[in-house]
């Protein structure tokens, strides 16, 4: 398929990288962003994904996006809590074993460089601080790695390095996609306005209009209260503790939403440098800063806000003057 983005407008040169960003529930927006491409007749020669981008790239260079938003149109919140089994908090809450199943299921088992389309994983040695970019071997301990968000997922441990969340140090690959050969890169930033957002926007009635999606009063987050519960259920002698000491039930915040907004600020802080320092040739920005981080049941919104916003992107590039 020919690079391009609009028959009589402008050809992106060579060959074209697409650089998936970190965000949690926010990444279904990718699909959303990959199918806007494929519509505009955009070839992708190479992937590079953090975190939940890190996820829907693999899925994408594997050939088996279109199931991949089957699947997750489907997701409940009971689901979702399914994924997450709360482990004792040693070096993280939940173990990620079943996410690594669903992954499996969705990509398949093999190696990174057996896949049609050319993928890198990146992840962060806990131990040094450093980039890792995975892009041979096991897919799902590449992208199960780029996921562990510290604290809340346990690490991964390959060739003595201890491997957690990408996005802690390139929530939006751009560089990584030129490493692998990229002439042109189109880069997903997920963490522009996430932080300071409360209300979910959750009325979904509009959103195949062009209107903005209405916003409604949030109820309780089923999600987040199913895990705390789970964590509270734990037998800690520490916890029980400190209840004592402080004369209440249930000592603890929500340490879901704790770690996730700590983290939050920390990725935003980073991707807008980083943008700074490398920037793509076309950035995507979806704008779903209400979408909370566990919130994978709302994949219809992600995905077509994701669509949405890559359309726009795309036309306001072709009306560009020519560099």
């Amino acid at each position: 398929m020919k690079n391009t983005f609009d028959k009589n407008k402008r050809v992106p040169p060579g060959k074209v990288g697409l650089a998936l960003g970190s965000g949690s529930a926010r990444g279904w927006a990718h699909i959303g962003v990959i199918k806007a491409l494929a519509e505009a007749g955009i070839h992708v020669d190479y992937v590079a994904g953090a975190s939940i981008g890190a996820v829907v790239g693999a899925v994408y260079a594997s050939g088996k996006i279109n199931s991949l938003e089957e699947v997750v149109m489907q997701l409940d919140w009971k689901k979702i809590v399914y994924f997450f089994d709360v482990v004792f908090p040693k070096s993280g809450l939940i173990d990620g074993n079943k996410v690594a199943d669903f992954i499996r299921g969705h990509v398949g088992e093999g190696n990174i460089e057996d896949l049609p389309l050319p993928f890198c994983a990146v992840s962060t040695d806990l131990a040094t601080g450093r980039e890792v970019v995975i892009k041979e071997g096991d897919i799902i301990e590449a992208v199960r790695a780029s996921i562990s968000v510290p604290g809340i997922f346990t690490p991964v441990k390959k060739d003595d390095m201890t491997l957690v969340d990408g996005g802690l140090v390139n929530p939006v690959p751009v560089s990584v996609a030129r490493e692998m050969g990229a002439d042109f890169v189109i880069a997903v930033d997920l963490n522009h306005d996430i932080v300071g957002k409360k209300a979910p926007v959750s009325n979904l009635e509009n959103m195949n209009s062009d209107k903005e999606p209405v916003k409604t009063i949030p109820g309780k987050n089923k999600i987040l209260n199913a895990l705390n519960k789970r964590v509270r259920a734990i037998d800690i002698p520490t916890l029980t503790q400190i209840r004592q000491w402080m004369g209440i039930e249930d000592p603890l915040p929500n340490i879901f939403e704790v770690l996730v907004t700590s983290i939050n600020i920390m990725e935003t802080q980073i991707t807008a440098t980083r943008l700074k320092s490398e920037p793509p040739d076309l950035l995507i920005q979806p704008k779903l800063g209400r979408l909370k981080f566990l919130e994978f049941n709302r994949a219809k919104e992600a995905i077509l806000v994701g669509y949405k916003e890559t359309k726009s992107s795309i036309d306001r590039y072709n009306h560009q003057p020519p560099a």
